[in-house]
């Protein structure tokens, strides 16, 4: 893996971007945050990082959006999709869409470490 370390945060809530940044740095990962999936999607370089925390509901476009835009362009960054509402319906999505972990809101911080750990070993080269 080398000293790929960063971990791109997606979440409109400025509460929730600021608290897993601070976890993320106390664990040695470099968080990069985006408000928005367009903002991600504009700015972000996922052939960099390990993955990204992508929240499922977004003021514009969805977490689930934007992951199939990535799988469509040929990405394969790990998703690790959270949502403050869980559902049946969200969580097959999610699943059917492609991620590495689908966490609810609010989730141990240990659940999120461990999930960008287990993500950021998964093999590149397919969308997962």
């Amino acid at each position: 893996m080398g000293a790929r370390k960063t971990v791109y945060v997606v979440d409109d809530d400025p509460g929730m971007l600021k608290g897993i940044e601070r976890l993320l740095k106390a664990h040695g990962f470099d968080p990069e945050l985006y408000d928005s999936a367009e903002a991600f999607y504009d700015h972000a370089s996922p052939e960099e990082a390990l993955c990204v925390v992508l929240d499922v509901h977004l003021g514009g476009m969805s977490g689930i959006d934007l992951k199939r835009r990535l799988v469509d362009d040929g990405t394969s960054l790990p998703v690790i999709f959270i949502t403050a509402t869980d559902n049946d319906t969200v969580r097959r999505a999610a699943h059917d869409v492609g991620c590495a972990a689908y966490l609810q809101k609010p989730f141990p911080a240990k659940s999120l470490v461990d999930a960008i750990e287990t993500a950021s070993a998964l093999p590149r080269g397919e969308p997962n």
